[in-house]
């Protein structure tokens, strides 16, 4: 017997497991600047200074200031002047706000993003064995009301419900938010779920703590992909091979 009849519910990660990111963060950053008239930032500094803007962002007002009901635009506003501040650009207020929106309104759009190959495929099969399937991210809400119908992956076509650390309060790798997927899914048992990523932390330890069954995607061929076999994960290429292994017969994961 596959594993796929012992199943009820599909959770899915969706940055890196579904879709990935077009170019560098400074080709866009460049291209906000080019519209106001200025010369692209150096892009090596504008990608730490966002990494550094980012992460402390996260840290101060997690969940994109869900807990403080701060504005999403209000959010990036302050991550990506800090950025910017980090790596040595001080634009005046009216200059900032030109380039603000534009990189606002292109992360709030399809266009910095690919959908892998295999991923509206495999969410099409999996609903049409009958199984509830769900995405669960680390994201604000235009992922759910914008980013991804933009990218042909719906609601109601490519997936049944959503839990997006910006709506929920809660993100990965807080085992909380896998519990919140099985409350949607209709609180069914941990077991019959399974949540798919490419997050050894955030991914797959929290949903197995939640007693979810997991398994790992190493789409680009990463080093700690070895690791993560050692320790027992299963770890697949791509979710071709998850609808293969989900379809063959075997114990667990």
């Amino acid at each position: 017997m596959s594993l796929l009849t012992k199943l009820r519910c599909i959770t899915i990660d969706v940055t890196g497991t579904l879709i990935a990111y077009k170019g560098e963060l400074g080709d866009y950053y460049c291209m906000a600047a080019k519209s106001v008239g200025l010369p692209c930032p150096d892009y090596k500094r504008v990608h730490e200074g966002f990494k550094l803007a980012y992460t402390e962002m996260a840290k101060k007002h997690p969940c994109f200031g869900f807990a403080e009901k701060i504005p999403n635009v209000v959010w990036w506003k302050t991550c990506v002047r800090d950025s910017f501040v980090r790596a040595g650009y001080d634009y005046d207020e009216e200059t900032f706000e030109k380039i603000f929106r534009r990189i606002y309104g292109t992360f709030g759009s399809s266009a910095p993003y690919t959908v892998f190959p295999d991923s509206q495929p495999f969410l099409r099969w999996l609903r049409g064995t009958g199984m509830t399937v769900g995405v669960v991210s680390n994201a604000e809400y235009r992922y759910q009301d914008v980013i991804l119908p933009a990218l042909g992956l719906q609601q109601g076509s490519e997936w049944d419900f959503g839990v997006f650390s910006g709506l929920e309060g809660v993100e990965k790798p807080d085992p909380r938010i896998y519990q919140i997927a099985l409350e949607r899914a209709g609180n069914i048992a941990p077991g019959e779920a399974l949540h798919i990523g490419d997050s050894i932390r955030k991914d797959y330890y929290p949903a197995k703590s939640v007693g979810m069954q997991a398994l790992l995607l190493d789409r680009f061929k990463i080093p700690e992909a070895e690791t993560w076999r050692k320790s027992g994960a299963t770890v697949l290429p791509d979710l071709a091979a998850v609808k293969d292994w989900l379809s063959s017969e075997h114990l667990k994961c």
